[in-house]
């Protein structure tokens, strides 16, 4: 403290060299890496459907489903140990929790048809991995084409200080981006993420009774002076979402049905929709108002999906000439299939006298609807 040091020789406001890279895992819908001094963190993000959100039991009438999922694992090596790896601990919840709505909320989640889970892998820590998960998960959004507001990223604050005998703070020393050792040994672990304009979130871990006003609003100031060194570090790397999602993402066409009844799960069972998931290979969501949402990663199945959606929820228009198959005959003329699940009837009876005529109007007649 009197020597304006810390352990590693830096300056109380340095932040660590800053390293990225994007586009690492070249089948994943995003990848990046973001290492700042000794702590690195593997991100990759995933984009899925509406099927994928994750679903809560709601009693108490809160939240009923995520869309937006951030899983934060911290393996043993990433410190130099070794040990048995179980399930999720207090630091993986807390940490992936912070990264999760510090980043939530530059995602447009309102209208955004996707379901997002990032998964942050920690392959080495000295401090503050939480805010590098939300540097690198910022970064693999991106990189997915995940249309963010603006990039997020995070800082650690610590703090040094010195008491009088009243047990009041004489002397203090801020730390931008402490290390490990000053995290287990200094007196505050401030982490506050955002973007340029403001914070999107922060956690504070103090191991006094409490602060000055005015020092938070120095810690503040310094986490706002480096988020925006490390958003400039990063912009080197992906300053805004790619324009294009990944070919591996996929693709979503929406119809809107006129109707409500006319969405294709009306058919019983919604044996329609089943049918052809499996022939299109394609994965189909119907809202509440007849919305339909076609999923897929195939331009091949996404045509077959539409072009039947199409038609299933498609209302006849009168004066409108359409190609139709013959499905029935009767006495008195014929039904003929003009639209997937749409039939009509023919009346002209004098038209079907023979057999041969019977092949003939199934493979050309066509029938005005009306």
């Amino acid at each position: 403290m009197n020597h304006d040091k810390r352990l590693d020789g830096r300056g109380f406001d340095d932040v660590r060299a800053i390293h990225s890279e994007v586009g690492l895992l070249p089948r994943a819908h995003g990848s990046a890496i973001f290492q700042r001094g000794e702590t690195q963190a593997l991100t990759l993000c995933t984009l899925g459907t509406g099927e994928d959100a994750q679903e809560f039991d709601s009693y108490t009438g809160g939240q009923s489903e995520k869309k937006f999922i951030l899983h934060y694992n911290f393996p043993n090596f990433s410190v130099g140990e070794t040990g048995r790896i179980s399930g999720p601990g207090r630091r993986e919840i807390g940490h992936g929790a912070l990264a999760e709505r510090s980043l939530e909320a530059a995602v447009p989640l309102e209208n955004y048809p996707y379901s997002i889970r990032i998964t942050s892998e920690i392959m080495e820590s000295n401090g503050s991995t939480s805010m590098a998960t939300v540097c690198g998960g910022s970064l693999a959004m991106m990189d997915a084409g995940v249309p963010m507001a603006r990039p997020v990223a995070g800082i650690s604050i610590g703090l040094c200080t010195e008491h009088d005998d009243k047990d009041r703070i004489s002397r203090h020393k801020l730390l931008t981006d402490i290390i490990g050792w000053e995290d287990a040994f200094c007196d505050m672990d401030c982490k506050i993420a955002g973007t340029e304009k403001g914070i999107t979130g922060f956690q504070l871990d103090l191991k006094l009774r409490g602060i000055p006003h005015s020092l938070m609003t120095d810690a503040v100031e310094k986490a706002r002076v480096a988020r925006m060194h490390i958003l400039a570090e990063m912009a080197k790397t992906l300053g805004a979402s790619r324009k294009e999602l990944s070919k591996y993402a996929p693709r979503i066409e929406t119809v809107r049905s006129i109707r409500r009844k006319s969405a294709p799960s009306s058919a019983p069972g919604g044996k329609n929709i089943k049918k052809l998931v499996e022939e299109s290979g394609c994965e189909i969501n119907i809202e509440d108002d007849g919305t339909v949402n076609i999923f897929s990663v195939s331009e091949e199945g996404m045509k077959i999906a539409r072009d039947a959606i199409v038609g299933m929820t498609a209302e006849a228009e009168v004066g409108k000439i359409y190609r139709g198959k013959v499905v029935t005959i009767k006495d008195f003329g014929a039904f003929v299939e003009f639209c997937p699940a749409k039939t009509a009837s023919s009346t002209s009876a004098n038209s079907l006298t023979s057999a041969s005529n019977k092949q003939k109007t199934s493979s050309n007649l066509a029938t005005r609807s009306g």
